[in-house]
């Protein structure tokens, strides 16, 4: 199996546990004299052997990530740390840009007028980059996800 391919099942495995918690809360309790529309106890199980397939599959899919280099010698693990770095960094800047725009609303000439202390276009062209690089990172990280086969 491709990693890209575990990590499809992984979402279906997480999905399916978070629908399995849901149907069993709803069926914990009933009217006195009526049945639950299913059991509990069943739920569970199946609930158990979700969360235990997850379990293996989350180790193999990190596993993969520790033994898995991209073009550059970074192990795949590393490169997902590194694409989520900018991405956080592209959030803040993005959230930095949009307060620094944010329209200054004053009703009268007397009333304290507030002005940016950063400069928008640089920050405008830092976000560029990073976006560029994520971008660029993650097609790379993606290419790996369905070439590489998943580690047992």
């Amino acid at each position: 199996m491709k990693l890209a391919e575990a990590l499809l099942l992984r979402s279906e495995y997480q999905q399916k546990s978070e629908n399995l918690r849901n149907r069993i809360l709803q069926n914990l309790k009933t009217q006195e004299g009526e049945p639950p529309h299913e059991d509990p106890n069943l739920l569970l199980l199946e609930f158990e052997e979700i969360s235990s397939q997850l379990t293996r599959l989350i180790k193999q899919i990190h596993r993969t990530n520790a033994l898995a280099l991209l073009p550059d010698g970074r192990t795949l693990g590393d490169a997902l740390i590194d694409r989520d770095d900018l991405l956080k960094s592209r959030q803040l800047l993005s959230t930095i840009v949009e307060n620094a725009n944010e329209a200054d609303y004053r009703l009268t000439r007397t009333e304290i007028k507030m002005t940016v202390t950063v400069s928008i276009a640089d920050f405008q062209k830092k976000i560029d980059q990073l976006s560029k690089a994520f971008r660029q990172l993650d097609t790379q990280i993606q290419g790996i996800n369905w070439t590489v086969e998943l580690a047992e």
